[in-house]
């Protein structure tokens, strides 16, 4: 969901012109697409992350940029995320998988912590080899955000195989 964010345009003002955003929502992409009109190379899709319409292998790079985390947003648990919402998160991340092409990147920008976000990343069946990195300004008191990068047709290391595999397991059962 690209909402009203401004970074679609200021990647075509980079020289990224030819970039595709989506969003659910007919009334944002429709204000989106009259705000941006003199930028032929942006096109603007009303689409649900979930079914994506676009045919298989359709492209170089997939960037979201919080859109991940509205699946995550009702769970009170971030270590034992609700079978609904890590299916959720599945369905999205094989839909995204599945319109990369081989040796595209998927970029995922949040501020979920490594140990939160990369179980639901380090999926075998997405095809992808996994990094991340913390962004922020060095502050003490200011939040951290989170870079993640998979590339498509690279594998994951080992460790990110098992995180992958811990993500599937139930969680434990209460104490007595």
């Amino acid at each position: 969901g690209c909402g009203n964010s401004a970074l679609s345009h200021d990647l075509h003002e980079l020289g990224y012109t030819d970039v595709t955003s989506i969003d659910f929502s007919a009334a944002c992409i429709a204000a989106m697409r009259a705000r941006y009109a003199r930028c032929p190379g942006l096109r603007w899709a009303v689409m649900d992350i979930r079914a994506l319409a676009f045919p298989d292998a359709s492209f170089d790079v997939v960037l979201e940029k919080g859109t991940l985390d509205v699946l995550l947003v009702e769970e009170t648990d971030p270590w034992h995320v609700s079978p609904q919402a890590a299916a959720a998160m599945r369905r999205v991340l094989a839909e995204v998988s599945r319109v990369l092409r081989p040796g595209g990147c998927f970029i995922s920008i949040t501020f979920a912590q490594p140990h939160f976000r990369k179980p639901h990343y380090a999926q075998e069946a997405f095809g992808w080899s996994l990094r991340h990195a913390a962004c922020g300004d060095g502050d003490a008191g200011a939040f951290h955000y989170f870079l993640y990068v998979m590339r498509k047709g690279q594998p994951l290391e080992p460790g990110d195989v098992a995180l992958g595999h811990r993500l599937h397991q139930p969680p434990p059962a209460p104490a007595p």
